[in-house]
């Protein structure tokens, strides 16, 4: 059960700001002033993180470790939990980062190679390491259990809300803190995307004819997870279920995407879910706007939902935001919950014409007026690693 949310992402602090970015068909993608060149990115907006934290704490928090903190506050405060009723032991952290403290480990080569320093601060390392946030979540907290930093690439926020399904349902968790959170948008991340020649020079735009790459974005998201019967027994409000998780590997090739390993994905999501396909009506798409993830990702989806596909409503939040990186899942997976928790279904921006081969319905119009009972999330990475989660509404009594 999810019955918390929190995040961070380029509409601001806090889902709300998300939620009314989406519904308003608003694009966050913009001119980045302090990267180098013409860049467009999703980036939060330069003033939002004044004042949220004393000049000690931001010594040890790299930006990426402030995202999570803000997100996870934000939806341990929505959850309503009483912490001195739980049992801390059996309290887990899962986080997903991509590049880890990569703010912090830009500033570093700058005082090595730029200014010649000799040393580097002392907080160089705990800010730098990859499982900071996850592990100043649960000192923060006072949470026991698993604190655990998954890093696969773009999937990382989504296999870990899906770990975090497992160790619930497997009983060794009453309740735990999921999501993920990268700030990439530094001169370092930047250049190595760079040089893939992957980003798009202007915006995103998934599925259309004519776009011409990702753009990357920065931001964090927290949601709170409990079993079903910790949630009842505290009378808590359910926001969501997740219903399944698949997760497996293309063991084919690093960087170019596949059609069998997502589609496998979505049939092992579903499957766990025990709801038929035509059960679903949403899917909340990888839609990275590059030319081939686009095409495999729609050629999934007609594969596993065969004529059911026509129906299926799909779309992108990375059209709005930007590719978050470790936190895409999950920040798009909270906007997703427009569509169970608000009646609307996000929409696809940007777009501009039809691929021939991107055929689905995109949901191009704006933010649409939709019940949606159950729906896919997926994320796709790099290492031909494929995640999809399968989601649904709470039940009558759990709202």
């Amino acid at each position: 059960m999810i019955t918390g949310v929190g995040c961070v992402s380029p509409f601001g602090i806090g889902r709300q700001a998300l939620w009314d970015g989406l519904a308003r068909s608003h694009c966050a993608i913009a001119r980045v002033p302090w990267l180098p060149g013409q860049c467009n990115a999703g980036a939060l907006p330069e003033q939002a993180l004044e004042g949220c934290f004393s000049a000690n704490e931001l010594l040890m928090f790299d930006r990426s470790t402030q995202f999570a903190l803000l997100a996870g506050r934000e939806a341990l405060d929505m959850a309503a939990l009483d912490m001195e009723a739980v049992d801390r032991h059996r309290c887990a952290v899962y986080m997903g980062t991509a590049v880890g403290g990569s703010d912090s480990l830009h500033s570093a080569y700058l005082d090595l190679y730029q200014a010649g320093s000799q040393t580097l601060a002392p907080w160089t390392v705990p800010r730098v390491m990859a499982n900071a946030a996850a592990s100043h979540l649960s000192l923060r907290y006072g949470f026991k259990g698993p604190a655990m930093t998954l890093s696969t690439a773009c999937a990382s926020s989504t296999q870990a809300v899906g770990e975090a399904y497992r160790l619930l349902r497997q009983g060794d968790a009453d309740i735990v803190l999921a999501g993920g959170t990268d700030a990439c948008l530094n001169p370092l991340v930047w250049k190595a995307w760079e040089a893939l020649r992957a980003m798009a020079p202007d915006t995103c735009r998934p599925f259309s004819a004519g776009r011409r790459g990702m753009v990357l974005g920065e931001g964090g998201g927290v949601l709170v997870m409990e079993t079903l019967a910790h949630a009842r027994a505290r009378g808590a409000r359910v926001l969501a279920r997740v219903l399944g998780y698949g997760v497996n590997s293309d063991a084919g090739d690093l960087i170019k995407p596949s059609v069998e390993g997502p589609a496998l994905a979505m049939r092992k999501a579903m499957a766990d879910s025990r709801l038929a396909p035509e059960s679903f009506t949403y899917i909340n798409a990888h839609g990275t706007g590059t030319l081939l993830n686009d095409r495999c990702e729609t050629a999934a989806i007609r594969q596993v939902f065969a004529d059911h596909a026509d129906r299926l409503q799909v779309s992108s939040v990375k059209s709005a935001i930007g590719h978050l990186m470790g936190a895409a899942g999950v920040v798009e997976l909270i906007g997703g919950l427009m569509a169970t928790l608000q009646d609307r279904i996000p929409p696809t921006l940007n777009y501009q014409a039809a691929d021939a081969e991107c055929d689905l319905d995109y949901v191009t119009e704006g933010a649409r007026p939709a019940r949606v009972e159950a729906w896919l999330k997926n994320s796709f990475a790099f290492g031909g690693l494929n995640v999809s989660l399968a989601l649904g509404r709470a039940g009558e009594g759990e709202q």
